[in-house]
């Protein structure tokens, strides 16, 4: 049972997840993977809103897909944006990342690839992770300037069918845990946790929160 106080201290940690950033206009969006196609819908409408020029999917099938999809993440949100009115020919997919690192150094691989040299970039994930891949991409491209987003929508809001409340507070857990330890580890620079929202993980840990655990 998701009892009051447990939706206090998830919301406090979903609040810690967003960074908050205001958009510009950018040289390219990035999509990164994952099992919510709102993430895609998100993206598909700043490109039709002419945020960037150039949209980009990353992402095969991670720990969360695997067992959900036969077509790889970047795949489906490619058909997602191109049912929106994206033209195909503004679309690059990168379909063999399973994490988030390798969303970033695939993806470089694949500019690269098209000698194309963005600048700027709009990153698009789900909410609770606008921060974990705040930290990662600048880790491995500390020289580009960042934008993160994702799907507007409140920790209220955000479960629905595919995606229940239960689930959600599992994986920012998980999330959260990953921000102290892979910068521990170098895979992504350091971002302070505040003392409070370390306490709310260490609750929630507590009450049975522990799936996404490393």
């Amino acid at each position: 049972m998701i009892t009051a106080e447990i939706k206090t201290l998830a919301q406090k940690i979903w609040d810690y997840h967003h960074v908050n950033n205001t958009l510009e206009k950018s040289d390219c969006i990035l999509v990164l993977g994952s099992h919510d196609v709102r993430v895609a819908e998100r993206a598909a409408d700043l490109f039709l809103q002419q945020w960037a020029p150039l949209l980009i999917f990353s992402g095969g099938l991670g720990r969360l897909t695997e067992d959900m999809w036969t077509e790889t993440e970047a795949d489906k949100f490619a058909k997602i944006a191109i049912e929106m009115g994206v033209p195909e020919e503004a679309i690059l997919i990168e379909n063999k990342s399973t994490n988030t690192g390798e969303n970033i150094l695939f993806t470089q691989k694949l500019l690269d690839q098209n000698n194309l040299h963005p600048q700027s970039f709009i990153v698009v994930q789900k909410p609770y992770m606008e921060r974990r891949s705040y930290a990662t991409f600048k880790k491995h491209w500390p020289d580009k300037k960042l934008i993160v987003t994702s799907p507007q929508i409140s920790f209220v809001d955000y479960p629905n069918d595919e995606i229940s409340l239960e689930k959600v507070i599992h994986i920012m857990i998980g999330d959260l845990q990953r921000i102290k330890i892979y910068a521990e580890k170098g895979f992504q620079i350091y971002q302070p946790i505040p003392d409070d929202i370390w306490q709310a993980f260490e609750k929630l840990v507590a009450l049975g929160f522990n799936e996404h655990l490393i």
